[in-house]
């Protein structure tokens, strides 16, 4: 059995974090927000964690969480690519537009991933990327579904998926619904399926989904 880490950051502070700590939290870890100062966020409406700076959030951590927007995610993390330097970083962003309302309104990596271009700025780091195919609440609370939802692994470093598939199966996700679909090049597709996920929110709300293959 995978020993998970004792102390998570989750660079972030918006519905994806708070989703993500509430399920880390349950399982006994030491979450830490990182945040763009080290204050309280007012609108933080998760489990008691601790906020810290992003570089000081990194620091701490033995597993850092990408919640942040994914149209700035390369250059926000990528400037900070010494801290990130021999980490295990997991992605759950999604690189898209933004429309007048501020909701995905297309995706800005055509011919690659959001993953792709963090490993590519973050050589030294082992990117993984999961949990972007469903709405916030499902990912540490997968039972919410009907019937048997999936949830994808794509990365380079296998002892580096092991991991992050020990953290999944923590917040309630079965292994059999855990696909490792291979390289970080996979990422694309389940990055793709945004735009699917974006257009099925506007007919039925917010209504906890996740994009699933059915046989």
């Amino acid at each position: 059995m995978i020993k998970t880490p004792s102390t998570i950051a989750i660079l972030g502070a918006g519905r994806v974090a708070t989703s993500l700590a509430s399920g880390f939290a349950k399982s006994g870890h030491q979450i830490i927000i990182g945040v763009r100062d080290a204050g309280h966020p007012a609108s933080w409406s998760g489990p008691e964690v601790r906020f810290a700076t992003h570089p000081d959030a990194i620091a701490a951590a033995d597993v850092v969480f990408n919640a942040t927007p994914g149209d700035s995610s390369v250059d926000r993390l990528g400037a900070m690519a010494d801290a990130l330097a021999g980490k295990l970083l997991v992605d759950v962003a999604n690189a898209t537009g933004r429309d007048e309302r501020g909701a995905p309104s297309g995706m800005l990596y055509f011919n690659d991933s959001l993953a792709e271009r963090l490993q590519s700025a973050l050589p030294l780091t082992r990117v993984v990327k999961t949990l972007n195919t469903m709405l916030a609440p499902v990912m540490s609370n997968p039972a919410m579904v009907l019937g048997s939802p999936a949830v994808y692994l794509s990365g380079n470093d296998a002892d580096a998926k092991a991991t992050v598939r020990a953290l999944l199966i923590e917040m309630g996700w079965v292994d059999t619904q855990i696909l490792d679909l291979g390289s970080i090049e996979t990422a694309r597709g389940p990055e793709a399926v945004i735009l699917l996920a974006t257009d099925v929110m506007k007919v039925t709300g917010f209504k906890p989904f996740a994009i699933s293959p059915v046989s």
